[in-house]
């Protein structure tokens, strides 16, 4: 039984310093880079328990690729060049406490993340043993079996995203769009695919709690925390599609729930970045899901803006404008440290994700907030009906203004640098984005009586479908396509990373 394990970068304090006990090995393939190696904090260097060149090349710290690299780094811990100097490195976990080392600044995301999985961890079975049966490489199993159905869905719930209720989001705010502009049948079409996908991936949430704690911990306290975020909102955006359809119980069903997610981790997620130790003192960790952080507070204020509509009281329309106010300065807050990390720090075109779409998506649910306050009876809110307006029109000016320049930097990254366009699970926060810039743009353009920016709202809600059609359309064939495998029963290195 593996004692305690922990993560550290080599250039952390010494065992001196912070009064660490146990045994300290570099598990790096390379020796890292300002150290000597004469004096260097560290009882032991086992560079074969590193992963491979070829997988590390393969992997070049996306974080994107991180389950398929998690996978194939498990497989070669059984491997002949592995073996020895895993087992090495099992029998010092278990007769000390142990501290991987390593260069690496992005811990959450690198190899030492799964050594600690693997030392800890007993369910991995196979896998977990240096010692088992594993074919010698370049020669195939005469009788391989494919992995059952039970563990391709353990395989899959493990390496769930944090934001993989994006997809309920996206879904959910088009099914909105299409609801405002008069397309019923396909509003409801796409609703029951919102409840669908969001009864799949919460218990799938639920479970990887339960089973995989250390990888979901691991996510949490990561620079992408905030992407748990998105099961709060995909509650609340649902809560607030079911209300013109009547359903009155179960939206406030949702949006209760998606009020306590909303507590929980809109305190929680800061809380943790703020106390935990394991993340490096850089703006590169900040990214365009912090702006989940004002979404959140946003998406409570729509629900509950939506909902008091027809439940009368105090308590819902309150809710709504105080959720509206924190959600401004959440998002002013955040806009200015993630503008900070893109034009002050170098930007690789690999690490632009998607994700920075949330800029004008949050802008836009700050709009739509706005507008379902604008609708509320005089006097049930705490601010002046022209002071909603006005705010609500220079956020949407804002987030129109964003539309060009995200376009233009999506362009640099697939025409010119010649990122390769293939579908990953980041796509559906471009969705969300432009699903809900078209709901507030109709919306706003009703409610403040000017007609032609009612009528660019419905183009543009037939833009947010079309767009909905071709990413679904390339998750479902992403999810189809056939992969080839390796003698190892792995997946081939094709390049890219697996489907989240």
């Amino acid at each position: 039984m593996a004692k305690q394990i922990t993560c550290r970068r080599i250039y952390e304090q010494t065992p001196s310093e912070d009064g660490e006990v146990g045994e300290r090995v570099l598990v790096d393939r390379v020796w890292p880079e300002g150290i000597r190696r004469r004096g260097a904090p560290l009882d032991e260097w086992l560079r074969d328990v590193a992963p491979s060149v070829e997988l590390q090349r393969w992997y070049g710290h996306n974080p994107l690729q991180f389950g398929e690299f998690r996978r194939r780094y498990l497989t070669e811990l059984g491997d002949q060049g592995h073996r020895q100097a895993a087992v090495r490195l099992r029998d010092i976990a278990e007769r000390s406490s142990l501290t991987l080392l390593t260069a690496t600044q992005d811990m959450d995301h690198a190899h030492v993340a799964v050594l600690a999985e693997w030392l800890t961890d007993p369910d991995h079975g196979d896998a977990r043993r240096p010692d088992a049966n594993h074919p010698e490489p370049g020669r195939t199993d005469p009788s391989p079996r494919p992995p059952g159905y039970r563990a391709a869905v353990s395989a899959a719930v493990t390496n769930l995203n944090a934001g993989a209720l994006a997809f309920v989001m996206g879904t959910g705010i088009v099914s909105t769009a299409l609801y405002v502009n008069g397309a019923g049948t396909a509003s409801a079409a796409l609703l029951w695919v919102a409840l669908a996908g969001f009864a799949v991936l919460v218990p799938a949430y639920g479970w990887r709690l339960l089973r995989r704690r250390q990888l979901f911990v691991a996510d949490l306290l990561g620079p992408r925390g905030f992407a748990f975020l998105t099961l709060a909102i995909s509650c609340n955006v649902l809560a607030a599609r079911l209300v013109p359809d009547g359903h009155t119980a179960a939206a406030a069903a949702f949006l209760a729930s998606g009020t306590l997610g909303w507590v929980v981790l809109d305190y929680g997620i800061p809380l943790a970045l703020i106390t935990t130790l394991k993340r490096g003192p850089s703006l590169d960790q900040v990214n365009g899901t912090w702006f989940l952080w004002a979404v959140g507070s946003e998406s409570v204020a729509v629900a509950a803006a939506s909902l008091a509509r027809v439940i009368p009281g105090h308590v819902l329309p309150v809710l709504a404008v105080v959720c509206w106010a924190v959600g401004l300065m959440q998002y002013l807050l955040t806009a200015a440290i993630v503008l900070a990390r893109l034009l002050a720090r170098p930007v690789q075109p690999e690490g632009l994700m998607t994700s920075v779409w949330i800029f004008m998506g949050a802008a836009a649910i700050a709009v739509l907030a706005g507008v379902r306050l604008i609708a509320l009876p005089p006097g049930s809110t705490l601010l002046s009906r022209p002071l909603i307006v006005g705010s609500s029109v220079v956020l949407w000016s804002f987030s129109s203004w964003l539309i060009p320049l995200l376009l233009a930097l999506g362009v640099w990254r697939h025409a010119l640098r010649r990122i390769p366009l293939r579908y990953e699970l980041g796509w559906w926060n471009l969705v969300f984005p432009i699903g809900m810039y078209a709901v507030t743009t109709h919306e706003l353009g009703r409610a403040t009586g000017t007609s032609w920016m009612t009528s660019v709202g419905r183009w543009e809600v037939w833009v947010a479908a079309a767009v909905w059609a071709v990413v679904f359309a390339a998750m479902v064939a992403a999810k189809l396509r056939p992969r080839p495998t390796t003698a190892y029963g792995s997946t081939a290195d094709t390049g890219q990373a697996a489907p989240p």
